[in-house]
């Protein structure tokens, strides 16, 4: 039986693992830096997770977890603000932007783009659970596309695959743009470009928004 206090120690060996491997990278982490971190014994490591490749699978699965988490909390505060699909996801994206403008410090990276740099060091279960997730991200983008066209006009030779995916790369850039330049502003900018494309693709006046 899982106890809380098992549990909070799972969650913090998680935690420090995603912080070391996000500075660090996967391969250059070893589990010796992930221990001292945690400050806990090998005993304790291996309690938890057999070995680096479970580990790496507990994080994504961790990582797609929240990022769900986030995106359904801000759809549901976009539609509470709004009756109007398209109103409802240039809400969605500026509460994104402003989101990630509140963070303390740099957003830390991504995950899921660390592992697919290093895909060589995974197994099979992690890439497609990597895959996954960013079906979900394009899924779940692509819903809030869905109801928005079916309620404007929208240019019928436009896909809206490419559009979901268009702000995954833009998360993803504006995550490396923040950290090359060392500016936290540079990732909320892009997803306000982002939000600026998809007003002028369904024909949306600046003042409506």
């Amino acid at each position: 039986m899982k106890t809380q206090r098992g549990e909070d120690r799972r969650e913090k060996i998680l935690r420090v693992a995603e912080a070391i491997i996000l500075q660090k990278g996967f391969s250059a982490t070893s589990i010796e830096d992930i221990m001292a971190g945690a400050h806990i014994t090998k005993g304790g490591f291996f309690y938890h997770f057999p070995g680096k490749i479970e580990l790496a699978r507990a994080l994504v699965e961790r990582y797609l977890e929240e990022d769900a988490a986030l995106f359904n909390g801000l759809a549901a505060r976009a539609a509470e603000l709004s009756e109007d699909p398209l109103q409802q996801w240039l809400l969605f994206l500026n509460l994104l932007a402003e989101t990630m403008e509140n963070l303390e410090d740099l957003h830390p990276g991504c995950l899921v783009a660390s592992f697919t740099y290093e895909s060589g060091q995974l197994d099979a279960s992690v890439k497609a659970l990597i895959t996954e997730g960013m079906l979900r991200w394009r899924q779940f983008f692509r819903s809030q596309l869905d109801r928005a066209t079916a309620s404007q006009p929208f240019p019928e030779s436009e896909s809206l695959d490419e559009l979901a995916d268009m702000l995954s790369a833009i998360i993803e850039g504006g995550i490396i743009l923040s950290r090359v330049f060392r500016d936290k502003s540079a990732l909320p900018q892009q997803i306000r470009q982002y939000r600026n494309y998809v007003r002028m693709m369904f024909a949306v006046e600046p003042a409506r928004g």
